[in-house]
């Protein structure tokens, strides 16, 4: 691993495991990541991708195994994929698909450059022994699903489609609410809203606690936002603009981007303890931490 690429410190991460320090208690997570071999920018599909830039495959993968290791310390599961040659983009496993209970709704991309990765999800998880759903509607899975409570927030205005969330909404048999990103460097749920702890309260009440960008949804969304989730952490576009909000969660550590300064202060007030993973490489094809991890519900 080279030097200039600083792991997450290995006692912050044994310290985390199986506590509970402010209220907050560690969930034990499953991940399907896929490692960035093939990682480069040679189209343009969202407005953080300049194919001009030169990309530095090597330094991704540095990076990525950062956060893969970080997950392991911290006592997780996680399986890889296979990158495929010609699909750069297949880092961001969280497109890939959206499981709960063992069952994975696959994507279904809406760009021609992305297309092919959802065949490859769905072959994984079939040999994996998910149950798999088979779209019809436009997609992005993860990117644009986020399981908070026994609510999914489905995001669309860029990628996922409405239709697709009347469609999530019959496999799951779960409240689908929909929300409307208005900001392109937004371009997927994942990049403006964070789940910090997607669990529900006393009596099935939901208590789950978000973290979101305002103004990177319309107004009719940020009024539901505001009335479900009136406690929720509002981050300032600094943040958000360097995907602060693409992070992953296990309800106590919060896996953020080290440059999310005001985010990460926020997380300390509320008792989370941020894990800082740097993959400023991989932003330079859309994609942060939250992209790269799709997590495997059974």
């Amino acid at each position: 691993m080279s030097n200039d690429i600083a792991p997450a410190p290995a006692e912050t991460a044994a310290a985390s495991t199986g506590s509970a320090t402010g209220g907050r208690i560690q969930q034990h997570r499953s991940y399907l990541m896929c490692r960035p071999e093939h990682f480069t920018v040679s189209y343009t599909i969202n407005p953080w991708m300049e194919p001009a830039n030169p990309t530095d495959t090597a330094l991704a993968v540095r990076q990525w195994q950062v956060l893969y290791d970080t997950y392991v310390a911290l006592g997780h599961d996680v399986q890889l994929i296979d990158p495929i040659p010609g699909l750069p983009d297949m880092v961001y496993t969280a497109n890939g698909g959206f499981v709960i209970g063992g069952v994975a709704y696959g994507a279904k991309f809406r760009y021609q450059e992305r297309v092919p990765e959802g065949p490859a999800f769905m072959e994984w998880f079939r040999d994996n022994g998910f149950q798999v759903a088979e779209p019809v509607e436009v997609n992005e899975g993860e990117g644009d699903f986020l399981l908070v409570g026994d609510t999914i927030l489905a995001g669309m205005g860029f990628r996922s489609t409405g239709d697709s969330h009347r469609e999530l909404a019959d496999v799951f048999g779960k409240e689908v609410v929909s929300l409307t990103l208005v900001d392109p460097r937004f371009y997927h749920l994942d990049t403006a809203i964070s789940v910090l702890d997607p669990v529900e309260g006393p009596g099935g009440v939901d208590r789950a606690n978000i973290a979101y960008l305002e103004h990177a949804f319309d107004e009719r969304s940020q009024a539901i936002l505001a009335e479900r989730y009136p406690d929720a952490i509002k981050v300032a576009d600094a943040d958000g603009a360097v995907f602060g909000l693409n992070s992953a969660s296990d309800g106590r550590n919060v896996i953020i981007s080290p440059r999310a300064t005001g985010f990460e202060a926020q997380l300390r007030e509320r008792g989370y303890n941020p894990v800082l993973v740097d993959l400023s490489e991989l932003l330079l094809g859309g994609g942060g931490i939250k992209c790269c991890t799709l997590e495997l519900r059974r």
